[in-house]
């Protein structure tokens, strides 16, 4: 599978449990008692906006804490990204450059190229190694315009599924902050890529407690298995409660004329979630069940590459993290595997890891080996 979205054993869909239990006492019950299909405001569902800044920032932020954390429900990452690239373009003006990592979520570029921003890139994944470019990573940070805007994934990057440790973080805070550049954050698998949501908010949290104003892009899709809801949140720190909320204002100005307001439905199915301690804990319990069974995969398939006889080092589909294995596959041997073995990714080689079961991981690995070897 190319596209991502969360299977179980046997491939089907997979519905999280506290997810349908949310949405029946909805159903049921109503909104806070009320059943209604009115419109949200331009910036969403309150309850569901609280919840998700507690949620990635922690109840014990400082600038939660501080009213300098201001947030609007959005269309899933997508739409928190567009906004957050509009937002940059009114206010540092169009061609500003905006850099993403090398690669990145083929979507990020056309949504900040018709936001009107320049696309350039930082080094990031490392063919060689099959990981992170750190020493590129940096070297381009510090060669980059003071104040530059820097988008980073927050966890589980899309596609490499190559994160940096936490010691690589803090550095790289360092130098965003020594260079005074604009951090924006795109997190997509928050709990979904270690099993552990706390863990997957760490460079976030930091990043924030180094004294960056930062903004944040939020999706539901993964973690919640919310795909077709749409269901986001951006938020932006603020270096004042005053100038939080004078980009609260502008937010509310770009997004009324592009969609006025936000749906519902998936927004109320998080907050109910979030908000309760028994549904919470029953989440984040099946959401590390999530988690844990594509790091079962992931070790299934670098065992069944050994088994197949294969000699090459296959230590990152284990290494890297999250929803996709960047395979370091060309894009000759993906195509081989489409019309020899009907085995279907993106030419980049990004495997969907949430497509690989118990029932297919050896006809995948030897699959693969037969075109790498």
């Amino acid at each position: 599978r190319g596209a991502g979205a969360p299977r179980d054993k046997n491939e089907k869909p997979y519905l999280l449990p506290s997810v349908k239990e949310a949405e029946k006492r909805i159903v049921e019950s109503g909104w806070n008692g009320v059943q209604q299909k009115e419109y949200a405001g331009i910036t969403g569902i309150k309850e569901f906006c609280d919840a998700s800044v507690k949620f990635a920032y922690g109840a014990d932020s400082p600038a939660l804490k501080e009213n300098r954390l201001i947030s609007a429900q959005v269309l899933s990452g997508t739409g928190g990204g567009r906004i957050a690239f509009e937002f940059y373009a009114r206010f540092l003006g169009k061609g500003v450059p905006v850099y993403m990592p090398d690669p990145t979520w083929a979507n990020h570029l056309p949504m900040a190229k018709d936001a009107g921003l320049s696309l350039q890139t930082y080094r990031y994944y490392d063919k060689n190694t099959y990981g992170l470019d750190f020493t590129g990573m940096c070297e381009d940070i510090k060669a980059a315009k003071d104040g530059s805007i820097f988008m980073l994934h927050a966890c589980a990057h899309n596609p490499t599924g190559v994160d940096p440790t936490i010691e690589q973080w803090k550095e790289i805070s360092a130098l965003l902050k020594k260079k005074n550049h604009i951090v924006f954050l795109d997190m997509a698998y928050q709990g979904f890529a270690s099993g552990d949501a706390d863990k997957d908010a760490a460079a976030l949290r930091m990043l924030v407690a180094d004294g960056h104003d930062v903004m944040l892009a939020q999706s539901f899709a993964k973690n919640f298995g919310l795909y077709g809801e749409r269901v986001g949140c951006l938020s932006m720190v603020g270096s004042t409660t005053e100038e939080a909320q004078r980009l609260l204002s502008q937010l509310k100005i770009l997004i009324r004329p592009m969609y006025s307001n936000p749906p519902i439905h998936g927004a109320r199915i998080v907050a109910t979630v979030l908000d309760d301690p028994v549904l919470n804990k029953q989440w984040y319990a099946e959401c590390k069940g999530m988690a844990d069974r594509i790091i079962e995969m992931r070790t299934a398939l670098k065992d069944g590459l050994a088994k197949e006889g294969s000699t090459r080092n296959w230590d990152h589909v284990v290494d890297q993290i999250g929803m996709f294995c960047f395979s370091g596959m060309t894009p000759e041997q993906v195509e081989k595997l489409k019309t020899e073995y009907h085995i279907y990714m993106t030419k980049n080689g990004r495997i969907s890891m949430a497509g690989i079961t118990t029932k297919n991981v050896g006809y995948l690995a030897h699959a693969m080996h037969a075109v790498t070897k």
